[in-house]
């Protein structure tokens, strides 16, 4: 088996151990003579599925009883319609901007109501995040909006944003379950699955069972409230069932590793062996100010883009894929996911090291 070090954003990395009992059960889950695959999501089986994968979840976020947790379709990027879809009420949302899903999520937003962008950091491309501890704050907001985690431009909140008591609501997508978190402090999160917990094609959404009511915007679809899916948990029509079944797993291996504790202490280290070694690099710089530095992706240049791709030529031939940074920043940019073992981390540093003896001046 020849796997390469996959840095890639999402679709990205997953547990060996995980994709090893897949291909196990692959033909034949537990005695049943089929594939999850090929299965129906009204049988008894498949319940136990995504029964258990909820189970574990609320098990690894604590997850307060009041919170409904849905599997979803559409991506995180379908999200950006259903949160003011649902959740306007007074038709207005305020939004931090600090990355291009950020942005994306407001522009959406405006087709509904009123978004206000009341703070960004796109001053200084998006390379940092603003101070969110008095924002103007709208008296009439139905919430306040964050991308907690910015993939394409490496940055993280370390404080969340006081909403001034409006609801939060919050993108994890590339964040999610890298280390514990308090549900209680948002009204509504939601994560695509692609990035740290399991294929691309689901969507997590964690909600407060008050904001999920049957008072939406007129002409909001049936499959676009949240009340369809909590009533029915997550099961009103076919969902997509294999990937629920990796995620199940995922979170099954992050609690046989210790939980979101352990997690968090791994990616801490697996983070500090990259940022440190940039920080005293001559050739490579990171591009997030230090103190808003994400855990989970790692953007970087040299300052030269023939140097760049010259890199990222040399480390995909050394079998470290996906380290082109996002093609809206340019750069390198290694995403570094609770998948992502530490040696992995380890070995690009080596090759940087090397990179940079070989073409440093």
């Amino acid at each position: 088996m020849n796997r390469v070090y996959n840095f890639s954003a999402g679709p990205a990395v997953l547990p060996e151990e995980v994709l090893r009992e897949a291909a196990e059960e692959m033909m034949d889950y537990r005695g049943c003579g089929m594939s999850v695959m090929e299965m129906s999501h009204r049988t008894k089986m498949f319940e136990s599925i995504i029964g258990n994968a909820e189970a574990d979840l609320r098990d690894l976020l604590k997850i307060p009883d009041n919170y409904k947790v849905l599997f979803l379709q559409g991506g995180a990027s379908q999200q950006f319609a259903m949160i003011p879809m649902n959740l306007f009420k007074n038709r207005v949302g305020d939004y931090i901007i600090t990355g291009q899903w950020a942005k994306k999520a407001y522009q959406e937003a405006k087709l509904y109501g009123t978004a206000n962008a009341v703070a960004s950091s796109a001053d200084k491309t998006f390379s940092y995040i603003p101070d969110v501890s008095d924002l103007p704050i709208s008296d009439d907001a139905d919430y306040v909006y964050i991308c907690e985690n910015n993939t394409i431009y490496g940055t993280k909140y370390k404080t969340l944003p006081n909403t001034k008591g409006k609801t939060l609501v919050a993108d994890l997508s590339s964040c999610f379950l890298s280390e514990p978190i308090d549900v209680s402090k948002y009204g509504l999160i939601f994560a695509g699955a692609q990035k740290n917990v399991g294929p691309a094609g689901v969507v997590i959404a964690i909600i407060r069972e008050d904001l999920i009511t049957e008072d939406v915007l007129p002409g909001t679809p049936t499959m676009l409230r949240y009340k369809t899916h909590a009533d029915e948990k997550s099961l009103y029509n076919t969902p997509p069932a294999y990937g629920i079944y990796i995620c199940g797993k995922v979170f099954q291996w992050l609690k046989n590793r210790g939980g979101l504790e352990a997690m968090k202490e791994l990616n801490e280290k697996k983070a500090a062996i990259l940022y440190d070694y940039l920080d005293q690099s001559r050739m490579f710089t990171g591009t997030v100010v230090k103190e808003d530095r994400s855990l989970m992706n790692v953007p970087f240049v040299t300052g030269n883009e023939e140097l760049d791709a010259l890199f990222v030529k040399e480390s995909k031939a050394a079998g470290f894929e996906n380290l082109k940074g996002h093609r809206s920043v340019g750069g390198m940019r290694a995403s570094i996911y609770n998948a992502m073992p530490i040696e992995g981390v380890e070995k690009l540093v080596a090759f940087m090291k090397d990179f940079e003896a070989k073409y440093g001046k």
